[in-house]
């Protein structure tokens, strides 16, 4: 090979050489997380369920100054998690939900907060440590029901950025309905006949027409529960 076509193909490599230093990096430059369960707006543009711009191809990547109070961290080509009219699916939950995070890279952490509106309903620190591989916080969300939208925002410690990301939920409760109590009962007869609404205890005595039943187990008397039909609840003595 001539001493020219030589120099003429190491200057072409020093020049290529540093732009791949450049070029590289960028493929994970959008490396971070967002809110996977229940299904954020991010997890949903992501797995197609609505139709989304950008967003869709990096729901990891919602990035912007601390402080925010919206859903697309005012990156103009994430504006579609802002869109309320989009039909977003909401979680049934009751008022304590789990959130758990999908991450792409582990940033060192300074708070994670949750709001409804402009009221923080939970905040956890990590005082600049990296979170978990698998990171999941339980929030209790006050005293709201019905369909509510809920921001999360991951605050990064070393850095004036944060990540945000929203859920839509429908809340049900934060706890079961109380359980129906049992109508007050009335005092078996002291002695006597059976007696329809009348609450008897095992071992109770009674008379129902002419005959002697003793009940055989705890029970309230109801219209045909007589002792000669209930073998199960009374035995003739």
């Amino acid at each position: 090979m001539g001493l020219k076509r030589k120099l003429v193909m190491f200057a072409t490599a020093a020049v290529i050489a540093p732009l791949g230093l450049v070029v590289l990096p960028a493929a994970t430059a959008n490396a971070h997380g967002y809110i996977s369960t229940p299904p954020s707006r991010q997890a949903q543009c992501a797995r197609g369920t609505v139709s989304c711009g950008d967003i869709k191809w990096e729901p990891q990547s919602v990035e912007g100054p601390k402080g925010l109070r919206n859903c697309h961290g005012n990156v103009g080509r994430f504006a579609d998690l802002n869109d309320d009219s989009k039909p977003w699916q909401a979680t049934s939950v009751g008022r304590t939900v789990n959130f758990t995070w999908t991450f792409t890279a582990r940033h060192a952490t300074s708070t994670f907060e949750y709001f409804i509106g402009n009221t923080r309903v939970a905040e956890f620190k990590l005082n600049n440590q990296q979170p978990p591989p698998t990171l999941t916080h339980s929030v209790n969300l006050g005293n709201v029901s019905g369909r509510v939208k809920l921001l999360a925002v991951w605050n990064i410690g070393d850095t004036a950025n944060a990540f945000y990301t929203c859920v839509d939920l429908q809340v049900g409760g934060s706890s079961p309905a109380a359980a129906p109590q049992p109508a007050p009962q009335q005092a078996a007869p002291a002695s006597g006949t059976w007696a329809s609404g009348a609450g008897y205890t095992a071992g109770s005595v009674v008379t129902y027409n002419g005959k002697t039943y003793r009940s055989l187990r705890n029970h309230t008397a109801l219209p045909g529960w007589e002792p000669p039909s209930t073998p199960a609840l009374w035995q003739a003595v």
